[in-house]
């Protein structure tokens, strides 16, 4: 059991036994890609993997970073701010306790201890989980009055300005708001959202890690975020918006010449239709018509493919052997893309095999397997015990 090993090796490192245990999922999006930083609605969930924190107060006024997946450990003093160093992983929970010490929250020395069943890197949202679970932590120790929209909006504001990804807040609300067997449908722009039922009847949400590691701050994530600006600047000469999805396809269609440049062109039509698309697959949910909601997620990752060119050859193949498999009505990219992961729906009875031969057939396409998995809805940040 996760907290029991976590319990004994918390023992083991600090000598002495841990004061809480906490949990933070991670998240997939049902569909919706990208559209988070452009001021469109989202539909995820939060999944049943996620993150487990350990933790205790310490006497030595030190925050002490420790991980069981990953060797590198930080032990830093007590002071009035904190800077992001290098690339680690402690770089998150380091953010949020900055931002807290920048609210005028005192803190004392922490001992953390950190593990997860999320892979990293892998589009699922394993850096908002350690960024809202270290939030949801420190608010429950030290009896701070933060609720969890707080929480994901302050994990946001560490992803962009600590971290230095220009993410937009999706990921913090989802892992922070999550509930069990339900989707989150969020307008990003607005922070308006709702509940919606995600049921899958007889089909397994399934989770298929291409095993390609993207790291966002690295990859043409930032890119894109440039790019969708620049197209929304042209719009707005001609058009009363605030944001790309604040435009309807048919204006589109009547605006879209106004984009010179044809990048920028087909980054503003994927986000446009893919809005519509979350739209159209919340109507989907409603009816209970999963057949309607696969074909959404096929054609969101054709989108993904051509006009936000953010998939590459590895969730291209999954997702063109999810189309020939006869027992999958749905799959697309989900994450930021670059590599990560894809999900599908496959009918229950079928998830062996879907296991079996998408394996096969992307080992000997990529020279390594995929991790494929099945997922449910699941409750966001939570205190757990021992």
């Amino acid at each position: 059991m996760k907290t029991a090993q976590l319990k004994q090796e918390f023992r083991n490192r600090f000598q002495y036994e841990p004061e809480h245990f906490f949990f933070c999922p991670g998240r997939v999006n049902l569909i919706g890609e990208h559209l988070d930083y452009n001021g469109g609605s989202v539909l995820p969930c939060a999944i049943s993997r996620g993150t487990y924190l350990a933790i205790g107060r310490n006497k030595e006024k030190l925050f002490r970073f420790q991980c069981l997946d990953f060797p590198e450990t930080a032990t830093l003093h007590l002071q009035e701010s904190y800077s992001k160093t290098g690339t680690q992983w402690f770089n998150y929970p380091l953010g949020v306790i900055n931002a807290y010490l920048a609210n005028g929250h005192n803190l004392s020395g922490l001992d953390m201890l950190f593990s997860g069943n999320l892979p990293v890197g892998a589009g699922l949202s394993s850096s908002a989980s350690i960024e809202v679970l270290t939030g949801f932590a420190l608010s429950s120790i030290y009896g701070i009055e933060i609720d969890r929209k707080e929480i994901a909006l302050l994990g946001k504001q560490v992803e962009n300005k600590f971290i230095g990804v220009n993410c937009g807040i999706m990921d913090q609300f989802a892992v922070a708001m999550g509930k069990e067997h339900e989707a989150i449908l969020l307008n990003c722009d607005t922070l308006d959202y709702e509940y919606l039922p995600f049921y899958t009847d007889d089909y397994v949400l399934t989770i298929i890690n291409s095993n390609k590691h993207r790291t966002l701050v690295d990859s043409k994530y930032n890119e894109r975020f440039t790019e969708c600006g620049e197209a929304l600047g042209i719009l707005k000469r001609k058009l009363d918006v605030n944001t790309l999805c604040d435009i309807d396809p048919a204006t589109f269609e009547i605006s879209e010449n106004e984009i010179k440049d044809p990048v920028l062109r087909k980054r503003a039509r994927h986000l446009i239709s893919e809005n519509q698309r979350v739209k159209d697959a919340v109507i989907a949910l409603q009816m209970k018509d999963m057949f309607t909601f696969g074909k959404l997620m096929y054609a969101s990752h054709q989108s993904l493919d051509e006009d936000y060119e953010v998939t590459g050859v590895e969730l291209n193949t999954i997702v063109d052997f999810c189309k020939s498999f006869s027992g999958c009505i749905g799959a697309r990219m989900t994450g930021a893309g670059f590599g990560g992961c894809a999900i599908a729906l496959i009918k229950q009875p079928r998830f062996t095999a879907f296991q079996n031969e998408l394996t096969v057939v992307y080992e000997n396409k990529m020279g390594y397997a995929p991790e494929i998995f099945s997922a449910t809805a699941a409750a966001g940040v939570r205190e757990i015990s021992s």
